[in-house]
């Protein structure tokens, strides 16, 4: 699925899902792909992240963090399995080890506000850009235009929307002239 993907489409493909081993992570390069996000299989074995970085560099590895609100040192947890199980660990922790193994960038999804609509996760993004430097993708809870705009005033270096392009609420050249006509940064 990977080849057939990355030949029909010509953008940056990231791949994530079922990545354990250093091995699964070359089958996917050499198929197409120009990162891997991993979540579980990092939280399971820390090394992971060093040991990808090691052998790909650090542009290779997106850490996926499904975050949501917990009694924990900086009020946000680390979760697996779509929010459902707690990994038992501090999120902002969590993604200052990781970028200090090798993670080159963070999808940092709020299990909070994901299919919501009410806005991405402001104050989770804020968090999260004070203690990482690499880049932040924000994703869950985008309803209107102006979500995007104030994920990325808050923080995020990229976006990633999904119900709101599924029903159709908007195109992603409509979010793309929006921002741009605000003074964003867009790739074309």
């Amino acid at each position: 699925m990977v080849q057939k993907t990355a030949e029909q489409v010509f953008i940056p493909l990231t791949v994530g899902g079922g990545i354990r081993e250093v091995k699964d992570v070359d089958q996917l390069l050499r198929a197409g792909a120009d990162k891997v996000s991993i979540n579980t299989a990092a939280i399971k074995r820390p090394e992971l992240i060093d040991e990808i970085s090691a052998r790909f560099g650090n542009q290779v590895l997106v850490l996926s963090v499904d975050a949501r609100r917990a009694d924990s040192p900086s009020g946000y947890e680390v979760t697996t399995h779509g929010g459902r199980n707690s990994g038992g660990m501090d999120a902002l922790e969590w993604m200052r080890e990781a970028v200090n193994r090798g993670a080159g960038e963070i999808l940092l999804n709020s299990m909070d506000a994901d299919g919501t609509r009410d806005g991405f996760d402001l104050e989770m993004i804020r968090a999260a850009r004070s203690v990482v430097s690499v880049p932040i993708i924000a994703s869950g809870g985008a309803g209107k235009l102006e979500d995007f705009a104030a994920a990325l005033d808050a923080g995020a270096d990229a976006l990633l929307a999904a119900s709101v392009f599924h029903f159709g609420t908007f195109t992603i050249s409509a979010v793309k002239e929006f921002l741009a006509a605000s003074g964003y940064s867009v790739r074309r």
